[in-house]
């Protein structure tokens, strides 16, 4: 259960910024008419099967995989690093799988902001501190939140990642229920786990509720 929340609060923290810095880029500093294009190219990766893109990650992620050879060959490190069957290898897919999901959905709300608005605060003087903060930050906190609640509802219940990437070496709340079912054959126990990380999902649903609504009704 600690490892589960672990991992999901670290994701949300690490995949928001560099979702947010990456829709804001497109949005504001690409011309709209690239920017179906440019989204097109950072949702590549969807297209193809979760399973086997967790799987490819373990080529880039190994002893001999692509990090570590590129990191001895330009002589940053001189021994492997450790990124598989850990928590290490199993953030870094859930961050790179979760920052596509929080960009597509900021994305989706910064579009969405009246331009009129943001060239009004200039007129104003509004610097462009002032300008993120008091006019782009508050109006695009319905994609965030939309992005963070599927992140802590996807991650929390993701079963095949730390299973391929994390081995056995820290279980996650769906691995052990999995445990309960397939080794140990107690399903009352299966259920009662199973039921708590429902209630989960259903708490984040409560939380994140007002904010889902307001992205519901701008739509």
């Amino acid at each position: 259960m600690i490892n589960s929340f672990e991992l999901t609060a670290l994701t949300v923290l690490i995949a928001l910024p560099i979702a947010y810095g990456m829709a804001a880029s497109v949005v504001f500093a690409v011309p709209r008419r690239w920017h179906v294009p440019v989204l097109v190219l950072t949702i590549l990766p969807f297209w193809t099967s979760y399973v086997v893109r967790t799987y490819a990650w373990l080529l880039v992620l190994g002893d001999q995989g692509l990090i570590n050879e590129t990191l001895i060959t330009i002589g940053v490190i001189n021994e492997h690093l450790s990124l598989v069957n850990n928590r290490a290898g199993v953030l870094i897919v859930f961050v790179h799988y979760f920052t596509m999901i929080m960009t597509l959905t900021i994305f989706v709300n910064l579009r969405r902001i009246p331009g009129n608005l943001i060239r009004a605060a200039r007129d104003l003087g509004a610097s462009p501190a002032q300008v993120f903060w008091r006019v782009i930050l508050p109006l695009s906190v319905p994609g965030i939140a939309t992005g963070v609640f599927l992140t802590i509802v996807l991650a929390i219940g993701d079963y095949v990642t730390p299973q391929i990437i994390g081995g056995g070496s820290e279980l996650t709340m769906p691995q052990a229920i999995m445990l309960q079912v397939s080794r140990l054959a107690n399903t009352p126990m299966a259920a009662a786990l199973s039921f708590f990380l429902t209630a989960c999902v259903v708490i984040a649903v409560i939380v994140f509720s007002p904010w889902l609504r307001t992205r519901r009704s701008g739509s």
